[in-house]
């Protein structure tokens, strides 16, 4: 009969134990995916019209780690969320200057820019 208690105390035991491990693996991922949250940063960005938006739009989205981008033409400015430990602002001010727009950090390439629609040529 002790053998038997012995053995179910055992058993019992392991269980906890497991249980207790499997909770700190699951406390551990919980805390990794809040360190890849989301970052929030507004760029000025110079455009004029709905193709300028769907472009700044389009190369801001096209860096690895944004996950939205939406341009505003009343304030010249664009929202953008991103995996701050995937890439950074200064990325993707850099590819939309890449499509021919002016940000406060990057200036377009004078190519691109003279190669936009003309309601797409902002004051320089």
């Amino acid at each position: 009969m002790k053998k038997v208690f012995l053995m179910l105390t055992i058993v019992a035991f392991s269980s906890v134990v497991v249980n207790a491990q499997s909770h700190v693996g699951h406390h551990a991922t919980t805390t990794q995916k809040a360190k890849t949250s989301s970052t929030h940063a507004m760029l000025g960005v110079q455009g004029n019209c709905d193709m300028c938006k769907a472009r700044i739009e389009k190369a801001a989205l096209g860096v690895k780690g944004v996950s939205s981008a939406m341009w505003e033409a009343k304030d010249q400015k664009l929202h953008v969320n991103y995996n701050a430990s995937v890439t950074n602002l200064s990325a993707i001010s850099k590819a939309i200057a890449k499509v021919g727009h002016d940000t406060e950090k990057d200036k377009a390439i004078p190519e691109v820019y003279k190669a936009l629609p003309g309601c797409c040529k902002y004051k320089k």
